[in-house]
């Protein structure tokens, strides 16, 4: 009985991180979008590639959110289960970005900074999912 109760405790684990990979893979694309975007917009795209860009961005910073939820169900769902290492991803700069009144080559910059930032965050946190994902699989 105790084994059919853990079990279902690593399938609820399992399950709660595939969800978090998922949000965050769409949101690993759509920064990854949005850097592309961005350069174009640093070599002088004009006013659609900006909008492209910030749309690109907005729909990012949607899914970051959502993977943040769905990462601390996973967080949750970890406790429940045993020898699986401490597993934490600070999420709270996990993605910011300013709203920019002006358009230039520094704004775009900045802005272009913090897409890279998101997206290196992005990917170490699909890394370290990944990894609890292999140790749970392993039980």
């Amino acid at each position: 009985m105790k084994d059919a109760v853990y079990r279902r405790e690593i399938d609820e684990a399992m399950q709660a991180g595939r969800e978090a990979l998922g949000y965050l893979n769409d949101a690993r694309e759509c920064l990854s979008s949005a850097g592309n975007w961005g350069i174009v917009d640093m070599l002088g795209g004009g006013l659609l590639t900006t909008l492209i860009k910030r749309s690109k961005m907005k729909d990012a910073d949607t899914l970051v959110q959502q993977a943040r939820s769905a990462l601390k169900r996973f967080q949750k769902e970890l406790m429940d289960v045993e020898n699986i290492p401490d597993f934490r991803i600070e999420t709270g700069d996990f993605l910011t970005f300013a709203d920019y009144f002006f358009d230039g080559i520094v704004a775009d910059w900045l802005v272009q900074s913090k897409i890279n930032d998101a997206r290196r965050q992005v990917e170490n946190a699909i890394v370290k999912v990944n990894y609890v994902m292999g140790q749970l699989q392993n039980l």
